[in-house]
């Protein structure tokens, strides 16, 4: 009889190419996802990777294993939505992932109210600008800026998402108010590093833009917006997020910015499961109004 746990840590440890991160995955520590993989070794007779100074390398062996490895993997996913989605219990807890920014200007006064409508409910929020595995219950509800494509899973457009042009009051004072997009080019933009997204943007405006146009470069989008309060120069934001802050003005409201569709989703296993219900459609609810007072 093979040890579960032991072909979960093989499968992880394959799938991500070292103890280390197999580990911070799984939830354990290095030494115990190494112990796992000798023990597994050990009751099957056989190499199952090589040890490089990169990490792991598959053995041929391995290779030829871990389909049956990741097969039993999904077996267990599937097992355990289907028995999350059968839960009767509305106390429990439920896992909502959304980009760093939506799980920090968004999401929390909702998260509130609903925990005085549903006292008995627990909430975990994941603010992570990746995309969990919804199947593998990284998270039971996400809030994604694109439809998933993903399948078994239940989604709905909850609205748009309306993005405008915003800079620091003390900016402006010191740098003037831009009133056109020629205007804008001379001021200071604070843009993304590794993100190409606002280079195109302005390429479709017809603007020249490369990395180096942006007087201020950062990926990270909370610290984006903190960087445009702060008056490092102009930006762009959610429109009910730069609108609340009374530390900013919007500038340029006729500059057309694509808005941002916005899906709630969750998996399909987890439609009967009425606490993650409780929570899909008050999420929902609150989130459609909210981006339909944005626009």
């Amino acid at each position: 009889m093979l040890d579960w746990a032991q072909l979960r840590v093989f499968v992880g440890a394959a799938e991500l190419g070292s103890l280390s991160a197999a580990g911070r995955a799984l939830g354990l520590s290095q030494p115990t996802v190494g112990r796992h993989i000798q023990a597994l070794e050990a009751d099957l007779g056989v190499r199952l990777f090589q040890r490089r100074p990169h990490g792991l390398e598959l053995t041929e062996t391995g290779a030829e294993l871990l389909e049956h490895g990741q097969m039993m993997a999904r077996a267990a996913d599937q097992l355990a939505l289907s028995a999350a989605g059968r839960a009767d219990a509305l106390a429990g807890t439920v896992r909502v992932t959304a980009s760093a920014f939506v799980a920090t200007f968004t999401l929390p006064d909702m998260i509130a109210d609903l925990r005085v409508q549903y006292p008995e409910i627990e909430i975990e929020l994941v603010a992570s600008d990746a995309t969990e595995n919804l199947l593998q219950r990284e998270a039971d509800i996400a809030v994604r800026m694109y439809r998933p494509e993903q399948v078994d899973v239940i989604t709905r457009k909850v609205g748009d998402l309306g993005i405008g042009v915003y800079a620091a009051t003390a900016y402006l004072d010191r740098k003037g108010v831009p009133r056109t997009i020629d205007d804008l080019l001379a001021h200071d933009i604070v843009g993304y590093d590794r993100s190409d997204q606002i280079i195109r943007g302005f390429r479709a405006a017809g603007a020249t833009a490369d990395r180096h146009f942006f007087a201020v470069r950062c990926d990270d989008q909370v610290a984006y917006w903190r960087l445009v309060v702060a008056g490092a120069g102009i930006g762009f934001s959610q429109v009910r997020v730069g609108d609340a802050e009374p530390k900013v003005a919007r500038v340029l409201p006729a500059f057309a910015i694509p808005s941002l569709p916005v899906w709630l989703t969750a998996h399909a296993g987890l439609r009967t499961n009425p606490r993650v219900r409780r929570v899909y459609d008050f999420l929902g609810e609150r989130l459609g109004a909210a981006l339909r007072d944005s626009l």
